[in-house]
Parts: C-alpha cells; sequence; structure tokens
C-alpha cells in the first residue's frame, strides 16, 4: 500500500471484505494508474478521511476539476452510481464516467467543497439539508435498481439472528421499539420517491454550480420521511443525554415544519434508523455503534 493510504482506511476495508478486500487493497496501486490512464487523469493526494472508498481529487485533460471513486465492487457501489445516473445532477454531484467492473466512477468535484457540518448554527444546516432533500427527491419508477426500505429493514432479523432472539449490546426495549417502527412505518408509507439515503451534514457540500449538492447517495425507494433519519442521526457535539434530546427535539421540529410530515413519523424512522445504522456498525466492524444508540435513545425519550 501507498504511504498515504491510512492505516484505518485499509482496516475497515479488511474488516468488511476479508481476504477479498485484502487482495483489493494489494491490487488498488495499478487499479488507480489503470483508472487514470482510461479517463486521462492528473490524480491527486486521496482525500484524507478514507472509509469505504479511495476517494480522490483529479483533473481531466481538458482542465475539468473531477473525484475519482473507486471500491471493492459490490450491490452499494452499484447503487451509488445508479443514484447519480437518476438524479442526472439535481441536488447531487453529475456523474461524469463510469467502469462498474472496476468498482469506480468519475464525479464532478464540488468546489469549494466545504461540508454543511461548519455551518453554524444547526438550525441552518437543517434547513439546508431540507432544500436539499427536496431537489434531489424523484419519483420512484415502477421498475428501478434500487434497494427499497423494506430490504434495508432486513438488518433487523440478521440482527436477531446474530443474537439468538435477543439485542446484544444494545438496549432491549429501544431495539424492541425500533424494529416495530420500522415495521410500521414502512407498510404504511404513502408516495415512494428515489432517496439519497444517507443525507446528512458531511455528505451536503457547498459548490459553485448551486449553494449546496450532495455526494455519496446510497440510492434506495421509500417514503419522503425516510430521509430524516440520516440527519438526525448525525448531531453537532453534544455534552450530555440532555442537551442531545434538546437537539433531537428542535431538528424533528424543524424538519416537520419545513416538510408538513407528522411529527411521530420523522421522530420514529429517526429512532429506527439508527438502531438499524447501530447494527450495521456492528455486522461490518464490531464496534462504532455508541453514537447511533445514544441518538436513537434520545428520541425514544423525545417520542
Amino acid at each position: 500500500m501507498h504511504a498515504s493510504y491510512p492505516d484505518t482506511f485499509r482496516r475497515t476495508i479488511i474488516e468488511i471484505y476479508g481476504e477479498s478486500g485484502s487482495i483489493w487493497l494489494s491490487r488498488l496501486p495499478s487499479l488507480i494508474d489503470t483508472l487514470a490512464e482510461l479517463w486521462s487523469l492528473t490524480l491527486l493526494p486521496p482525500f484524507p478521511n478514507l472509509t469505504y472508498n479511495y476517494v480522490a481529487p483529479a483533473i481531466r485533460a481538458d482542465g475539468e476539476p473531477v473525484t475519482l471513486k473507486a471500491g471493492v465492487p459490490n450491490p452499494e457501489l452499484t447503487a451509488e452510481i445508479a443514484a447519480l445516473r437518476f438524479f442526472d445532477g439535481r441536488g447531487c454531484a453529475r456523474l461524469i464516467a463510469t467502469d462498474e467492473a472496476r468498482g469506480a466512477f468519475l464525479i464532478e468535484r464540488l468546489l469549494p467543497g466545504t461540508p454543511l457540518r461548519t455551518l453554524e448554527p444547526d438550525d441552518r444546516t437543517v434547513r439546508v439539508a431540507v432544500e436539499v432533500m427536496q431537489q434531489i427527491w424523484r419519483p420512484a419508477p415502477d421498475a428501478h435498481p434500487f434497494p427499497t426500505t423494506a430490504t434495508w429493514g432486513e438488518g433487523f432479523m440478521r440482527m436477531r439472528r446474530a443474537f439468538d432472539g435477543g439485542s446484544g449490546p444494545f438496549p432491549r426495549a429501544l431495539t424492541d421499539a425500533a424494529e416495530r417502527w420500522y415495521a410500521e412505518l414502512d407498510a404504511s408509507g404513502a408516495t415512494l420517491v428515489v432517496l439519497h439515503g444517507d443525507l446528512h451534514q458531511e455528505n451536503i457540500l457547498a459548490a459553485h454550480r448551486a449553494p449546496w449538492l450532495a455526494i455519496d447517495p446510497k440510492g434506495v425507494v421509500g417514503e419522503p420521511a425516510y430521509e430524516a433519519g440520516a440527519l438526525l442521526r448525525n448531531p453537532p457535539t453534544w455534552r450530555t443525554q440532555n442537551e442531545l434530546v434538546r437537539i433531537m427535539t428542535r431538528r424533528v421540529d424543524l424538519i416537520t415544519e419545513a416538510l408538513g410530515f407528522e411529527r411521530e413519523r420523522v421522530a420514529g424512522w429517526g429512532l429506527a434508523q439508527a438502531v438499524l445504522s447501530a447494527w450495521w456498525s456492528y455486522e461490518d466492524h464490531g464496534h462504532g455503534w455508541e453514537e447511533a444508540i445514544a441518538c436513537a435513545e434520545a428520541l425514544y425519550r423525545l417520542m
């Protein structure tokens, strides 16, 4: 591996993909060279916060600034490419080129690229995120390549199997409530749209083409209120659980007021997805789920 690749990146890839991840990492330098030649790129050092994919700024032969993204080929990466293609630059970075067999694609580089998280106060970040949501959402076509929120909800069944019907390290009452809310909300959802699926403040960047645009869409079909979940479970810095409850309460109020959703649906989706997100972290890494559970507990108190 190149010295510029963080150890955390290597560890994350191996935690998720095992031996196939190790093989992919060993081939990554040559893959990057191949993609640079294929798309006539001058590559710059990768972004410092690499996690699940290799992501680096680059410049095309015509001087256009772009971002190269490459990962272990998997259904989530395929869905991201399909989502970028479907959104076609509306509220989201534009897709420029793809090589799906290699798990790689180019998108427009958003400049200046400042994350929404840097904006203050928190009320402003929520309002901007809501505006981006409304730009992105489009009715889901009858035939589409995306997973659905029901498919994502199957994570609860995997969790129960892993913990012999229990909830493992997660509070039992919280887990039971989350699973119940997820099933009830998913069964009663109204209009289905193609959602970003992970629209939080690190995935919304300042841009020249529009004030704010999204990156890293998951691409999932569900009701619009589902989109609030990722926003809720990525709070600003908080010190006490009471403070976190106040943050969650204010965010739920702002989202409800701006979009006209039922307050109970917004908070319910937030709780359900926070526990599901905690399980995904446990499933992939065995750690890193504590903040999601803290957010779920705050939403549980709120409800």
